[in-house]
């Protein structure tokens, strides 16, 4: 059986090129892929993985500055 999630993009993307992240709801799993190579590698996680890591990354705890 094959699957074709749907994906979708934050709209705190804007339409301007950059770099966006795609997410589709896979339950029990979250996927996520990179906007600008759709055909490349996904990561899976399970939710409670995804709502740890979009906590966190809110709270800054993965700034790179």
């Amino acid at each position: 059986m094959s699957i074709n999630p749907a994906w979708r993009k934050s709209s705190y993307s804007g339409v301007q090129e950059g770099n966006c992240v795609e997410v589709a709801d896979l339950t029990p799993l979250v996927a996520v892929r990179d906007s600008k190579n759709p055909d490349g590698p996904k990561l899976t996680l399970n939710t409670t993985t995804w709502h740890t890591l979009t906590r966190r990354i809110k709270n800054g705890d993965h700034d790179l500055s």
